[in-house]
């Protein structure tokens, strides 16, 4: 079976720090992926993995194969402006530029190049259900929009990109309620479109929207199944303690 994402017994250190061990799972392509566990166990340290936003750490050492189409993402020659591209992210907390609504979502496809910026502008945040919502103040600042509307932004800045597969790290930790259930909705639209990857805390969020569930603890991958097998079968005694509530 050929996975859009597929890792090989990834490890990972932050100085002395054993991060991610062996690490070994295929991701679909097109499905929404939960990746759950208990806080430090290596989940968003994992989706960093992806699209190397650990580049970024001076102290970060890996081990192992990441593949991205089945290429190497870590081979030294790979372009890593253009995987990034490819493999976006959004952030626990909403980041949108201190610039203006349309200059948020405009911004990479001018420094990439290219054209028809505004149709790209226009198709993003409508794609993002954002369009009803600002189309009438695209010139005001994006910081004056709530946190859910800056969320957002922020998946329409990199839909803008036409990425072929989305990461969200915790998207709705620091959302309300209404703004948590639209980001929600959104993932479903978007199901089918993109490959897509969550990290949530959260197990209801994790059984609503995603097809695929990963359980981590210690930066070992315990368990990955089809999400209702995951809930409602768990293999490991570890999991199932996890999902019903009595660590974590």
């Amino acid at each position: 079976m050929v996975f859009k994402i597929e890792t090989r017994k990834l490890n990972l250190w932050y100085g002395e720090n054993h991060a991610l061990k062996d690490v070994s799972v295929g991701i679909t392509e097109n499905d929404i992926t939960a990746l759950i566990g208990p806080s430090g166990c290596g989940k968003s340290t994992f989706i960093r993995c992806l699209n190397r936003m650990n580049d970024l750490v001076d102290i970060v050492r890996i081990e192992g194969t990441v593949l991205y189409n089945e290429v190497d993402i870590y081979d030294k020659d790979l372009d890593v402006v253009d995987l990034r591209k490819s493999i976006g992210m959004v952030f626990q907390k909403p980041n949108p530029f201190p610039m203006s609504i349309y200059d948020n979502v405009a911004y990479g496809p001018r420094i990439h190049g290219l054209r028809n910026v505004d149709k790209i502008v226009e198709e993003s945040l409508k794609d993002a259900a954002l369009w009803g919502e600002v189309s009438d103040r695209m010139e005001k600042p994006a910081m004056g929009l709530s946190g859910g509307q800056q969320q957002r932004l922020c998946i329409a800045r990199t839909l803008a990109m036409k990425p072929d597969v989305i990461l969200f790290d915790e998207p709705c930790s620091s959302l309300d309620p209404i703004s948590t259930g639209k980001i929600e909705g959104l993932m479903d639209e978007l199901r089918g479109k993109y490959t897509q990857i969550i990290v949530t805390h959260n197990m209801q969020q994790a059984a609503r929207v995603s097809d695929y569930t990963a359980y981590f603890l210690l930066g070992e991958l315990i368990e990955y199944g089809k999400t209702k097998d995951i809930f409602e079968m768990p293999k490991e005694k570890s999991t199932e303690d996890y999902i019903t509530g009595r660590f974590g």
